[in-house]
């Protein structure tokens, strides 16, 4: 009997050129999107926080943390620590922090001292959707076809209606925000304020003494 030929797979093959990510996702990406929107606003009220010189360990940048951040809120991921996984194991999310992976706590810290910078930034970020005539973001209704034809037709809204367009981004945004303070205290009662949650034992983390174990419990079945 003939054997299948299957395609070469060495999970350990070694790249002999690191990949650009930018390969990673096509190029109409809703990341790409979020990451060029991002790049255009102005970051000083969050930069403005920092100081000076560094000391110790340089932080991350805030423009990776916002850009991560924003998108994760926008495609419904909420809690700091599913975004903690996500920029391990999720292309888009590894995209927007260029490989980087800032850790559960880091990302719960920011959101809560740049919470009105961020939120205002989110705004930004939706009514600019809006204004490219995008019908949502993420998961994010925008109704911006609407929007766009209303601004064409009229050269621009009526002062009432962007105060309660705004208004109604205002109180998306906020609601957003408060599902991951929600979903961070749930998961730090649960877990502990320095636990993930999805750490494997300490015997089990590493592949040799794995290995080891799941021999071991495969010759008693």
């Amino acid at each position: 009997m003939t054997m299948r030929t299957f395609r070469s797979y060495d999970p350990d093959e070694l790249w002999l050129l690191p990949p650009s990510p930018r390969d990673w996702l096509p190029e109409d990406h809703l990341a790409y999107f979020l990451a060029d929107v991002v790049e255009e606003l102005n970051l000083q009220p969050i930069l403005a926080t920092y100081g000076g010189v560094t000391r110790g360990t340089a932080p991350y940048h805030p423009q990776l943390l916002v850009k991560v951040l924003l998108y994760a809120y926008a495609v419904g991921i909420p809690a700091s620590r599913q975004i903690a996984r996500k920029l391990e194991e999720d292309v888009a999310f590894r995209v927007l922090a260029a490989n980087q992976r800032p850790d559960f706590r880091t990302l719960s810290d920011f959101r809560m001292q740049h919470l009105p910078a961020l939120a205002d930034l989110f705004v930004q970020v939706l009514q600019l959707c809006q204004r490219a005539g995008m019908v949502k973001l993420g998961h994010i209704a925008l109704d911006g076809t609407k929007v766009k034809a209303n601004a064409s037709k009229h050269k621009a809204m009526s002062y009432g209606r962007m105060v309660t367009e705004e208004a109604r981004l205002q109180a998306e945004v906020a609601a957003l925000l408060k599902q991951a303070e929600a979903a961070d205290a749930r998961d730090d009662a649960a877990y502990g304020p320095d636990r993930r949650g999805d750490e494997l034992p300490a015997e089990l983390a590493r592949r040799e003494q794995r290995l080891e174990t799941i021999q071991a419990a495969k010759a008693v079945l």
